[in-house]
């Protein structure tokens, strides 16, 4: 096909009825068929980062990601420029892909042409698109000129986008009883909380509309998820989408307090009160005044501890310890817990009046086994957090970590993820120092990739008694030595297999031959 086919193609999808990820994912279709290269991107500029919104040709890993500005010289250059910028292959500049392109796993990774071009909308700066290649010299006058030109048409997809998108908010304003600013901002707030909701799956997509539905409301919200999903997070996003988010929201992790001081910690105390009172001390509910107060892991409260909470949510009266007056506070509550409380009123360990009064709205957070490829998102915005905190050019996920992650159960969910991915990170820059970083299956440690990887090698090397023979357990055997003894006897059957030829060996089992060494070099083999 003309290129002209694939600029009608997208004028063509202007008129036509689509939600935004689909149009921005076309445009990006459309844009990688018609000009030469490996991956291209669409970027919107949100705060001091650009957040990929659709990409063609880079790893899944890469939506996730959030690509801060004054760490990325090149993507700085683009969006500062009006015109297109094209960076010479010799330039000196990190490239924000380098390694992420999709399918490229060995050998050079970096990227040797590139440029992109800032787009505009109702005049001001939006966002960009970026089109890169592995090959030199691939991108000339012409490809310049047509890069300009879909950039211009890119502005014109974002604007029906958002067109689209207001209107829908509108809809949902009005549905909601909201003023059309208020049902914007709500949906801004889940991205300006103090850390993004990343997720596009359809539980996650589900959660974000009831926080979109009851967030501007008065009503008392009851989140329940486990442990690690993400529960103070949905707290922010309550907060900062309401009509009280200029005013504070106060926290309070109910677990982490002694039953003899949650009264003073809620309600505040008069000097001496009691011993060790050598002033007079605000509460949270005298602190969160006009604004909310997120109990944090309330079904940990004893239950006189519940009674005094119950007392305050009838009245709206807040009592100091050792005082005698009563004040009135405005305050909206939302509560959290990792249990689940309506079992926890029918064991008797929770009082029910006090459950119905948290629970006016109740909202579950999924964990994160069920939101798909979720985890690949998140996988790359913690990536990304890590490369900036450890100053790496880049770091990324190697040959197989997809899938594992995806696979892996998440017992700990979001938290779980992240710390994985931290110290992964700490140990990938160990065993490969330079400023690109892959983080490989081995510094994921994830407990159940052992029996995965044998019924790999069962199923991809040959039959069982061809497999390695190592136990996958043995008893008193500690988990990483279990792991070293088997992919020990698993190395050494398939070098047998290729003669001892390393980079055969390597090719057989999905690795990187740089990997491969690494890890024949740490086995002692």
């Amino acid at each position: 096909m003309e290129m002209s086919s694939f600029v009608l193609a997208v004028i063509e999808d202007l008129g036509a009825d689509l939600d935004p990820s689909t149009r921005y994912m076309r445009y990006v279709n459309s844009l990688a068929a018609a000009l030469p290269g490996n991956a291209c991107a669409l970027l919107k500029k949100e705060g001091s980062a650009l957040r990929p919104l659709a990409v063609r040709g880079l790893s899944a890993d890469s939506l996730g990601r959030r690509f801060e500005l004054n760490e990325h010289p090149r993507l700085n250059a683009i969006v500062t420029y009006r015109g297109v910028t094209h960076f010479p292959n010799k330039s000196t500049l990190p490239d924000p892909y380098d390694g992420l392109l999709e399918g490229v796993h060995a050998g050079d990774l970096n990227v040797h042409d590139c440029m992109g071009c800032a787009l505009h909308v109702n005049g001001k700066l939006w966002g960009a698109i970026t089109l890169d290649s592995l090959k030199a010299g691939v991108f000339d006058v012409k490809v310049e000129r047509a890069m300009a030109m879909f950039a211009r048409l890119g502005e014109a997809v974002v604007h029906v986008a958002e067109l689209t998108e207001k209107s829908d908010r509108h809809s949902n304003s009005l549905v909601l009883g909201l003023g059309e600013d208020n049902g914007l901002n709500a949906l801004e707030g889940v991205q300006l909380s103090r850390r993004e909701m990343i997720g596009d799956s359809m539980p996650i997509r589900t959660l974000k509309h009831e926080i979109l539905t009851v967030a501007n409301s008065q009503l008392a919200v009851l989140i329940h998820g486990e442990t690690g999903v993400g529960k103070e997070l949905v707290a922010q996003a309550l907060h900062a989408m309401s009509s009280r988010a200029s005013l504070p929201l106060v926290v309070i992790n109910c677990a982490a307090l002694p039953d003899q001081l949650i009264e003073s910690e809620l309600f505040g105390h008069v000097k001496g009160a009691f011993s060790g009172a050598e002033r007079d001390r605000q509460g949270k509910f005298e602190l969160a005044d006009g604004g909310t107060l997120f109990l944090d892991e309330v079904g940990e409260l004893s239950a006189s501890a519940q009674a005094k909470l119950l007392r305050v949510l009838q009245s709206g009266q807040v009592q100091r310890v050792g005082s005698d007056k009563e004040h009135r506070v405005d305050v909206r509550i939302v509560a959290a817990s990792n249990r689940d409380l309506s079992a926890e009123v029918k064991a008797g360990r929770f009082r029910a009046d006090l459950y119905h009064r948290l629970c006016a709205y109740p909202l579950h957070i999924p964990p994160l086994r069920d939101r798909g490829d979720d985890v690949v998102l998140l996988a790359g915005y913690f990536l990304e957090q890590n490369r900036s905190r450890l100053g790496l050019r880049n770091l990324r996920l190697g040959r197989g970590c997809e899938a594992a992650l995806k696979r892996y159960s998440w017992p700990g969910n979001v938290r779980e993820l992240e710390h994985t991915l931290g110290r992964a990170a700490l140990k990938a820059r160990r065993d490969e120092p330079g400023p690109m970083v892959t983080v490989e299956l081995e510094h994921l440690d994830l407990v159940n990739e052992v029996e995965h990887i044998h019924s790999l090698t069962v199923r991809e090397i040959g039959s069982v008694q061809d497999a390695p023979t190592a136990t996958l357990h043995t008893p008193g055997m500690a988990y990483r030595d279990a792991v070293d003894s088997f992919s020990r006897n698993l190395l050494q059957q398939v070098l047998k297999q290729t003669g001892g030829n390393r980079a055969a060996a390597a090719r057989q089992l999905g690795l990187d031959s740089g990997n491969f060494h690494r890890m024949l070099k740490r086995l002692g083999l």
